[in-house]
Parts: structure tokens; C-alpha cells; sequence
């Protein structure tokens, strides 16, 4: 009898993780829209029936790379070092800094998904909802561990912060990101 599959950790196969693979760089390098399952499928080596087997529509094939995407993310927060509250928000922003500096950055892959998507109602709005709602309710809860008299508000603004700054990478200067990041932190947690 075969396990079932968990809606995060789907069984793995060559095919799929090839498909997954290159769906996320090409997803990520040209956008969602402009990127065709024949590209895809090509590129990854597979069949067309391979590629349906695992994904019955594109759509829920931009649903699997928005969530390995956030696997990926919340595997990094949840990899931190324990710390104090402060000092773990100060660490989860500053992973801003390393995605934005290490190259090829093209923005955030889940606004980026977000302007493709703008029917909140959709399953890709749906994944780039959670991953929201996931992102702010961890700030939220360290917020309120450190006695942020409005957790929820200083939540909302550094989220905000998050995507002004993954986004003025893109289009403006990834190298200043850093200390740009360290600042609005600062700002935001010393205001009280």
C-alpha cells in the first residue's frame, strides 16, 4: 500500500524535479506568462504526458514553484540560529540582503507571480497569500515577544519594507540593499 503523498512534499521523481527545475529558472528569468509548457517540457527532457502526469494544468505547475520557493524560505528562517526576538528579526530581514546580492536578482518570485496573477481568488494567489500570511505572522509573533506595543502594525510595515526593498533591488542597486535593510529595521524596531 503507497503512502499518500503530503500536499507539501509531493513524491519526488527524475522527471518532476526536472520539470520543477526548469520551470523555476524559467519561470523566475522571463515570467510566468511569456514561458510555455512546450518550452518547459522541451528543456527538461520529458514527455508531454510525463509533464500532465505530474502537473495537470500550468497553473498548478506555478503553484509547485511558488511552493518549493517557500519551502526553501521557511527552511532558512526555521535553520536560524535561536536568538532573541530582536535579533532573529534582524536576521530574517537580512536575508534580503544575501538573496538580493548574490546574483541574477530579478525581483521577489512571489510579487513577481503576484502582478501575473491578479485574480486573488486563484490558486497562485492562494500559495503567494500564504507565504504572506506565514512571513508576517513570524514577524508578528517576534514582534510581540519583544513587547512591540502593535506587533500586527510593525508586522504590516516591515512586510511592506520587505517587498520595497526586494523590489528597488531589481530596479535600482542591489549592493546598497544591505544597509538599507539594516536601517529600516533599526527605524521600525527603536521607534517605540
Amino acid at each position: 500500500m503507497r503512502e499518500k503523498k503530503s500536499d507539501h512534499q509531493p513524491e519526488a521523481s527524475p522527471a518532476r524535479r526536472r520539470l520543477l527545475d526548469t520551470a523555476t529558472r524559467l519561470f523566475y528569468e522571463g515570467g510566468i506568462h511569456a514561458v510555455g509548457i512546450d518550452r518547459i517540457i522541451a528543456e527538461a527532457g520529458v514527455a508531454k504526458a510525463t509533464f500532465y502526469n505530474h502537473f495537470p494544468s500550468k497553473d498548478d505547475l506555478v503553484v509547485a514553484y511558488l511552493g518549493e520557493i517557500d519551502r526553501l524560505g521557511r527552511a532558512a528562517v526555521a535553520a536560524l540560529a535561536r536568538q532573541p526576538p530582536r535579533k532573529m528579526i534582524v536576521a530574517i530581514m537580512g536575508r534580503i540582503s544575501e538573496a538580493v546580492t548574490a546574483g541574477g536578482w530579478r525581483g521577489c518570485p512571489f510579487l513577481n507571480a503576484a502582478a501575473e496573477y491578479p485574480d486573488p481568488a486563484s490558486p497562485v494567489r492562494q500559495a503567494i497569500n500564504a507565504r504572506r500570511i506565514w512571513y508576517h505572522s513570524s514577524l508578528e509573533n517576534l514582534l510581540a515577544e519583544d513587547g512591540d506595543p502593535a506587533p500586527s502594525v510593525t508586522a504590516s510595515l516591515l512586510v511592506a519594507v520587505s517587498d520595497g526593498l526586494l523590489e528597488s533591488a531589481y530596479l535600482d542597486d542591489a549592493d546598497s540593499a544591505p544597509a538599507l535593510v539594516r536601517e529600516a529595521v533599526e527605524r521600525l524596531l527603536d521607534r517605540r
